[in-house]
C-alpha cells in the first residue's frame, strides 16, 4: 500500500464505522412510516402538533405539523399531564424524608381533622382514591376553582365534603387528590406550589418554559394547571425513562421511579375514568398503559388538550404529542396505533 493511499483508505474506513454505528438506530425507527403515520391522522391530532420520539440518549424522531413546531412555540395548558409532574415532587419529598405515601394527611391538614377525613393517605390522593365526593362535570370544576383565592382555600373546601367510599377502595379520576398532596407540600415546605415545584424539579431539568401560574384568575392547580412547550416536557419524560436522571443530575432515585410505576387499582376499583383512560389501570399520578406483575411497563398522562406523554420501560423509548385540541377518545386510540407501529420496530427488553 502507498503513502498516498492510506489517507483514502482511513476515510473508508471511518464512513464505514460510522455507518455501523448508525446501522441499529436505523433499523430501529422507520421515520418514512412514522411520517406516513403522522400524516394521515394529522386531522384527528388537531392540525397543529408536534411529536417527538427519545431513545438511547437520543431524540430519534421529531414531526412537525401545522404551524405548531418546538422553536416558536410558546407555552401552552397541558392539562392532566400536570398530575405527573406533581407526583414526581411529592416523591422527592418522600425520599427526603419529609414525609411517606403513607403519612395521613391530617398531620399536615387540619381542616381534615375537623371533618373526620384525616387518615386519607398521601397515597390515596396520588392514586385518586380519596373517596371524597366528586362529579365528572369539567365546566363544573372550572367554574367551582374560579371562586378561590389560594389552593389552600380550594383544600379545605374538599375536606367539607361527603365521603362517597373509604379510601383506598375505589377511584374517581379528577382534581381532588393531586390538589390535597399540592397542599401538602406547601404545609411541610413552607412555599407555594408553583414556586416549590420550580426550584425543586423545573429549574434542576432547565424546563425553562414550564409553570404551574395560574393565568384563569383561580388559585394554584397541581392536578391540572401545568403550562409547558413539547422540548421541556421532554427533559421530564427522559428524565424518567434515565431512572430520574436528567440534565447531568439525579433529580429522583431509581427506586423512587419504581414506585410510580407500581400499580394501584383494581379494575373493579375504578368508578369513573375519562374516556381516553378507560381500560386502564392507575399508579401514582399516571396511566398504566401496559403492566407486567403488578409494574406498569409502560405510562401515559393525557391532558385534556390532546398533550399524550408516554414512556415505554421495556423498549426503552418516550413518545411525547404535542397539541392545542381538546382529547377525545378517538385520539386516544390514534396515540395506542402509533404506538403498535413504534412497538413493532423497537424490540422490548423485558423478560
Amino acid at each position: 500500500m502507498s503513502y498516498k493511499s492510506l489517507p483514502i483508505c482511513m476515510k473508508v474506513m471511518s464512513v464505514a464505522v460510522l455507518l455501523l454505528f448508525l446501522q441499529p438506530l436505523q433499523a430501529q425507527l422507520n421515520t418514512a412510516e412514522l411520517d406516513a403515520a403522522f400524516q394521515s391522522r394529522q386531522k384527528q391530532l388537531g392540525n397543529n402538533a408536534v411529536a417527538m420520539i427519545w431513545k438511547d440518549d437520543t431524540l430519534v424522531y421529531k414531526k412537525e405539523l401545522g404551524d405548531f413546531n418546538t422553536k416558536t412555540a410558546t407555552p401552552v395548558a397541558i392539562a392532566s399531564c400536570s398530575k405527573w409532574l406533581t407526583a414526581v415532587l411529592v416523591m422527592q419529598f418522600v425520599e427526603e424524608g419529609k414525609l411517606s405515601l403513607d403519612d395521613k394527611i391530617g398531620r399536615w391538614l387540619p381542616e381534615f381533622d375537623r371533618y373526620g377525613k384525616s387518615y386519607i393517605t398521601v397515597r390515596n390522593c396520588l392514586s385518586q382514591m380519596t373517596g371524597i365526593e366528586d362529579d365528572a362535570n369539567f365546566l363544573k370544576k372550572l367554574f367551582q376553582r374560579k371562586k378561590f383565592q389560594s389552593l389552600e382555600e380550594e383544600v379545605n373546601s374538599f375536606a367539607a365534603r361527603e365521603i362517597r367510599a373509604n379510601p383506598g377502595t375505589d377511584f374517581w379520576y379528577g382534581p381532588i387528590g393531586l390538589n390535597i398532596a399540592g397542599r401538602v407540600l406547601e404545609v411541610v415546605s413552607k412555599k407555594r406550589f408553583d414556586v416549590l415545584i420550580k426550584q425543586k424539579l423545573f429549574t434542576p431539568l432547565a424546563m425553562r418554559r414550564t409553570s404551574f401560574t395560574a393565568t384563569d384568575g383561580g388559585p394554584v392547580n397541581p392536578s391540572g394547571g401545568a403550562y409547558s412547550t413539547p422540548d421541556d416536557y421532554m427533559r421530564f419524560l427522559v428524565m424518567l425513562l434515565n431512572k430520574g436522571k436528567g440534565n447531568g443530575k439525579q433529580i429522583l432515585s431509581e427506586e423512587s421511579v419504581n414506585t410510580l410505576m407500581q400499580i394501584q387499582t383494581k379494575p373493579s376499583q375504578i368508578k369513573y375514568a375519562p374516556k381516553a383512560a378507560e381500560g386502564f389501570n392507575y399508579t401514582l399520578g399516571s396511566w398504566a398503559v401496559e403492566e407486567k406483575d403488578g409494574k406498569a411497563t409502560a405510562l401515559a398522562s393525557p391532558g385534556l388538550f390532546g398533550t399524550w406523554p408516554m414512556i415505554d420501560f421495556c423498549r426503552g423509548y418516550a413518545y411525547l404529542v404535542f397539541t392545542k385540541t381538546l382529547l377525545t377518545e378517538e385520539k386516544a386510540g390514534i396515540h395506542l396505533e402509533l404506538k403498535k407501529i413504534i412497538d413493532q420496530q423497537i424490540k422490548p427488553s423485558c423478560p
